[in-house]
Formats: C-alpha cells, structure tokens, sequence
C-alpha cells in the first residue's frame, strides 16, 4: 500500500516538511557519510561467499580499516611504515544496488524525507562496495525514467551513483510503483553471483514476492526498508485530505475518531509485518531504518552483525 500523505505536508507543530536536499551537498554527503562508514564498521563488509585470494597483488601502506593480520613486519621494519599485503580476491564482489525513486519516497514528516535517508543508504553502500576493486552497480525504479547502471569499480562506481540518486522524484503521477519488475530487471542483468541490496519502502503492489524468491535463490540478498513515523500513526488534528503521491487518489478523514486512529494504526503494523514476514520467510536480511534518528549507525550496526 503507497502511503497516503497530507495534500499539503507539514511537519511536527505546523513546521513544514523537509524538503528536496539539494543537489551540491551530495558530494559533501559523499565525504561525511564515508568517514562515518570508516569510523562506525570495524574493517569491509563480505559477503558470506566470498573469501580472500592466496595470490599476492601488492604491499602497501596500512589504511585505517585492514585487517592487522595482514600485515607485513618485514617491510614495516624496513621502512618503518606499517605495510600490508593485499592478495587478489578469488572473486570480484559485484554488489548491485536497487534503488526506490518513485513519488511515494519523497514524503518525510520527522528530520528528512524516505528519500534523504535512501540517497544516504545509497552512497554508504556504495562505498562499502566500491573498496578493494569490488564493482557496482544500479538499478533504479518507480520514476517515469528508471535508470540501469552497469557495474564499475572504485569512483567511477560511486559517480555513476550520485548522479543516479542526484535527481530528484519526479512528481508526474506514474501510477503504482512495481518493484517485482526491477526485481526482474536485476536478476536478467547479475549473470555471477552478487550482492543485491535493495532499498525501498516496500509499498506498492505485492508483486515482488516471486521475483524476489528467485533473485536470493542466486544472489546474497539484503533489504533496507525506509520507513516514516507519520505512515504508522495518525495524528489527532482534525480533518485532513489525504492523497496517493503515485496515483494521485484523495481521500478526507477525520483524524478525530480516536477508533479511526486505532485501525489505522493496526492496519499499517499489519501490513509491515507481513513485508518483514515474507522477506524472512525468503532467507533475506532485513534492516528498518527511520526518517528520524540516526539511520547511519543503525545501518553500521546491521552490516557489522551481517559480515559475522
């Protein structure tokens, strides 16, 4: 089910809502939030299948981050440097990013909006998976111009993401958004064994179940839900008009009828619980992040425990 939000959005205490982040503070997000991963995930993120090659592809400087066992005492007492070696992987780890753009993410009523804390999931994923030669890539939907990024290492990798997320959703009504096609999309396109991290609200049709199934039959799978406060509650302050940000479906309710609010809180765990059901049910890790909080550590505190 899309979110059905206020015609006119505002926030706590009449405040407005957060509106689009713009564009130049992307690339300073990109610094920020790459520090953070650094700080916050002790070493990279792997992905179960993937282990360390035996042949050796360099020494180098020690970088915050390496595994201590990999350094080299030799060379570090000859240059008095901390050195480690660096063997090729076995396997490039291709991580395919899926990323939600439709009308439905825009919407936020607490610190950012569902698409500030997608843009930002995006970019530390992506730099988590562009280390160490690794290679990304995108796949964007629920816009009028879904976007196919192939994958590609390092920077090139993490360019080719900000300008994917660096658009803002395009509020042009595209009807209900279908991740199952991008699903679809995905597994068409990840001929080797990936990691595909999907990041979305997971509102919409249901179609995504059986895509989904046969993508993680494949591929190591994770889901970022992104959720707003105001999608599970409804405030007491009258009579409001709510509308479809996809569909552009208006409905009037009164917010008064504390039995209305009841429901509606009832319904929207219902509905939530049975995406976090499916989703295990599929063997597919599942992480909730908030438009409010800090959404970084908690997702730091998800990989750490994911890469045990």
């Amino acid at each position: 089910m899309t979110p059905l939000r206020l015609l006119r959005p505002r926030g706590e205490a009449g405040q407005p809502d957060p509106g689009p982040m713009p564009g130049g503070v992307l690339r300073a997000l990109d610094i920020t939030i790459a520090r953070r991963v650094d700080g916050l995930l002790a070493g990279d993120y792997r992905s179960t299948f993937l282990g360390d090659g035996t042949e050796l592809a360099q020494v180098r400087p020690y970088e915050p981050g390496d595994d201590v066992r990999r350094i080299d005492w030799n060379v570090t007492a000859r240059t008095g440097e901390p050195h480690v070696r660096v063997h090729l992987a076995d396997r490039v780890l291709v991580t395919w990013l899926v990323l939600d753009t439709s009308a439905s993410m825009s919407f936020g009523t607490a610190d950012r909006r569902k698409a500030d804390v997608a843009e930002g999931v995006a970019i530390a994923v992506g730099h988590v998976a562009t280390r160490r030669g690794n290679r990304l890539g995108i796949v964007t939907f629920g816009d009028a111009d879904p976007r196919t990024l192939p994958p590609r290492q390092g920077r090139a990798g993490l360019l080719g993401l900000l300008q994917a997320v660096g658009r803002e959703p395009d509020d042009t009504p595209t009807g209900a958004t279908s991740l199952g096609e991008a699903l679809t999309r995905t597994a068409a396109l990840a001929r080797q064994r990936a990691l595909v991290t999907v990041v979305s609200d997971f509102r919409g049709p249901s179609d995504w179940r059986s895509p989904l199934t046969r993508l993680a039959g494949r591929h190591d799978v994770i889901a970022v839900e992104i959720r707003d406060p105001r999608e599970q509650e409804l405030p007491d302050v009258g009579e409001l008009w709510l509308v479809d940000p996809e569909t552009r479906r208006q409905i009037r309710v009164d917010t008064r009828d504390a039995s209305l609010r009841r429901r509606f809180a009832a319904a929207a765990a219902e509905e939530r619980g049975v995406v976090a059901d499916t989703l295990s049910s599929l063997g597919v890790r599942h992480v909730v992040l908030s438009t409010s909080g800090d959404w970084l550590r908690q997702l730091a505190v998800f990989l750490q425990r994911r890469s045990r």
